[in-house]
């Protein structure tokens, strides 16, 4: 069997019609329409007859548009002109025909970018679709609402640090090099990782967000148990309580994602300094008065 059948005539010529009426929708998109219409062809099918005009990603059917109009770029409306422009659209790097999984992965950290820059709600779903150069329909196919893409960002964060961190412990033997390490992975991601990294440090009790806190707090527990168990291996004097350690140095940790400026120190070097206060102290030795013939 042929991987791309042929289409009959009609069903490419709607393809290639919906192509220079609006080049914006995906393969996907004109699949949809044509069904309605009657014309049944598979989003693949699709793909075959754009690909064979050179006009598979978004900024291909733009420009193609620009160069079949006497106006040029200026025949373009605002958003396709948007589009166009947008350097997620590159014709390396088209999400439209990413794979899925790519697709989803791109969606959340852009996502996570603007949660992170502009908050929970001053980013819109039409936001994050124009930042990675899909039609918000696209986004909900993979996230039904905000709320939901918003829970996946923390989930896939907390989800890849907590990994990352059992990766680098797993050949330490030493209850506190292997907290220290922990530290330093935790502050490292959400100071200088990802934005899907960097937003989990993010505390949403302090956004107001409690609904979508007590939704995330399952997710943040499982990961918090990892630094339980650690501590819980730590020599330390009798009578330490172990969880409020947990939670004095978990929370001074996730304050640096706002005070946090690169430059002055590593977030390896934050870590181990906070490490370090914890275990030692900050208290000074008592100053020894050494006598001289004027004060003896």
């Amino acid at each position: 069997m042929r991987a791309n059948p042929p289409t009959d005539p009609d069903r490419e010529a709607a393809i290639l019609r919906l192509a220079r009426e609006r080049p914006e929708l995906g393969q996907a998109s004109i699949s949809r329409l044509l069904c309605a219409s009657g014309l049944r062809i598979s989003p693949s099918g699709v793909r075959y007859v754009l690909q064979r005009h050179g006009l598979e990603t978004q900024v291909k059917r733009l420009k193609a548009l620009v160069r079949s109009t006497p106006e040029g770029i200026k025949g373009l409306d605002q958003r396709q002109r948007a589009l166009l422009a947008r350097g997620k659209l590159s014709e390396e790097d088209p999400i439209e025909d990413a794979p899925p999984r790519d697709r989803r992965t791109r969606i959340l950290d852009a996502a996570a970018e603007l949660f992170f820059d502009l908050g929970y709600d001053g980013t819109s779903i039409r936001d994050i679709a124009g930042k990675v150069g899909l039609l918000p329909g696209s986004v909900y196919h993979y996230f039904p609402s905000k709320e939901e893409l918003y829970l996946a960002v923390h989930r896939t964060g907390i989800t890849r640090v907590e990994a990352r961190i059992k990766a680098a412990i797993a050949d330490l033997d030493d209850p506190w090099e292997r907290l220290r390490v922990a530290c330093e992975v935790h502050v490292a991601g959400i100071v200088e990782g990802s934005p899907v990294d960097r937003i989990t440090g993010r505390n949403l009790a302090l956004v107001g967000k409690h609904n979508l806190l007590k939704r995330i707090t399952p997710f943040r527990k499982t990961y918090e148990n990892l630094f339980r168990e650690l501590i819980e291996e730590l020599p330390v004097a009798a009578g330490t309580d172990r969880s409020l350690l947990r939670l004095f140095l978990l929370g001074g940790m996730n304050w640096a994602c706002l005070w946090y400026r690169r430059g002055i120190r590593t977030p390896e070097e934050i870590a181990d300094i906070m490490l370090d206060m914890v275990r030692q102290g900050v208290h000074s030795a008592p100053h020894t008065i050494v006598q001289t013939p004027e004060t003896a």
